[in-house]
């Protein structure tokens, strides 16, 4: 794990999440990029001006930011981008290599009514880069028991699993994967990649109309610090792909979420 991006948007505790940020670099032995992109828009006589004037404001208020928190002896660069944020983040990504984002939900505020914003719910949902979704106020320790749940064990590739396996390893963390059996399943679905089941040291099945469903039911019992779950359309994000932001009443989590990249379509 290279090299990590942090978006910074307008929240108030973007030093929270950036701290957390650092304090994992540093575990790791990563560099973090800072980003934040804009979209300055006008007359061809004019635009350059005013985004270079954007740009530089955008790269003074991430200075002040990232000058609020204790860096350590982690390298912290600033990407700034002008376009569409997936833009954005595919061209930092071919630039440098992102190998994590880490980003804050909304709101802990459960009167909040949102868990990810119009920002960090494109991320999750408009990418494949493997995405740590950290609580606000939440300090970094060792993952001491990871939750893997999902409801199909077929992998495209097994690098998926670097993150994860990365974090085990690092952390010498339990792993506990939850197969959850929602209707529709398939027999194939059920064959689960020996990959993951080589990191893990307990295997659950569930019945259950969703893998949130899953979660919910087995969250108390297995007292994860971790939650990772997979990215794709029909994974568990599931019906919540079509909008960027999603509601606290379709999906909270007390604790990080690693979210990895694509498994199937």
């Amino acid at each position: 794990m290279m090299n990590i991006l942090v978006p910074i948007g307008t929240s108030t505790n973007a030093n929270e999440t950036l701290q957390y940020a650092v304090n994992f670099a540093e575990d790791f032995g990563a560099d973090i990029y800072v980003m934040e992109v804009f979209n300055v828009s006008g007359k061809t006589g004019t635009l350059t001006n005013v985004t270079q004037k954007v740009t530089e404001n955008s790269k003074e208020r991430l200075k002040e930011v990232i000058a609020t928190v204790d860096t350590k002896d982690v390298s912290i660069k600033i990407a700034s981008f002008n376009g569409e944020l997936k833009d954005g983040l595919r061209e930092i990504d071919k630039g440098i290599g992102i190998d994590l984002i880490i980003l804050a939900p909304r709101s802990n505020d459960i009167q909040e009514e949102y868990y990810l914003g119009h920002t960090s719910g494109a991320i999750i949902k408009r990418t494949n880069i493997p995405t740590l979704i950290v609580p606000k106020g939440t300090a970094y320790k060792s993952f001491e028991n990871i939750l893997v749940a999902f409801k199909s064990g077929i992998l495209k590739r097994k690098r998926i699993l670097d993150p994860l396996i990365e974090i085990k390893n690092k952390h010498n963390a339990k792993v506990n994967l939850l197969m959850v059996k929602t209707p529709g399943y398939s027999d194939d679905d059920l064959k689960i990649n020996t990959a993951l089941m080589d990191i893990s040291s307990q295997l659950t099945f569930t019945d259950n109309p969703t893998t949130y469903h899953g979660v919910l039911e087995h969250f108390q019992a297995k007292h994860p610090d971790l939650l990772c779950v997979f990215r794709r359309k029909r994974g568990f994000f599931k019906k919540l792909w079509e909008k960027s932001t999603i509601s606290k009443s379709e999906f909270f989590a007390p604790v990080p979420v690693l979210v990895l990249s694509v498994k199937k379509d």
